[in-house]
């Protein structure tokens, strides 16, 4: 009688485990919402990594998986509460914050040297700060606003020091 009454509560205990990790899983309910998620997530990456790409063709120390982690980390912040129904004050305060996060990022990056005008790391801090909110447009769902702005990143990062004639170790 012990070994039935046993293996009837050590069901029941794995039922209500199941049933628990299942409800904690359960934030996308539909394939649409899925497939969604999947996407705008999958934009970050792709966005991120392009951007992150040139800045490693380039030779600085925020490449290819910093740009695209910024950029998802972004679009995700802004996804789930969006998902999730929240209001949009919440949603500004969110922006803010990763904004600000993104701040101390890009602040990571800025090496100064021996005088004032020895500064590196600003358009790196600049290409970061922009990737994330690049990220930002695409966990919105504005993929075609991302889209141009990579472009756009994309354009000034490689015309700009051809066309000024600056190179790019004198650029700051």
């Amino acid at each position: 009688i012990g070994g039935i009454f046993g293996g009837r509560i050590m069901g029941q205990v794995w039922q209500e485990i199941w049933n628990t990790v299942r409800v904690e899983f359960s934030d996308i309910g539909e394939i649409s919402e899925f497939v969604r998620v999947v996407l705008r997530l999958l934009l970050a990456v792709i966005f991120g990594g392009v951007l992150g790409i040139e800045r490693a063709q380039k030779g600085k120390s925020a490449g290819v998986r910093t740009h695209m982690l910024v950029c998802m980390g972004a679009a995700l912040f802004v996804l789930v509460p969006q998902l999730a129904g929240g209001p949009g004050v919440d949603m500004t305060r969110v922006i803010q914050g990763v904004v600000a996060g993104i701040g101390f990022l890009g602040a990571g990056s800025i090496i100064q040297g021996n005088s004032t005008r020895d500064v590196k790391g600003l358009t790196t801090a600049a290409g970061i700060w922009l990737t994330a909110a690049i990220g930002i447009a695409v966990g919105m769902g504005r993929e075609g606003s991302a889209f141009i702005s990579t472009v756009f990143a994309l354009l000034i990062l490689n015309m700009t020091p051809k066309v000024s004639g600056i190179s790019e170790s004198k650029e700051k």
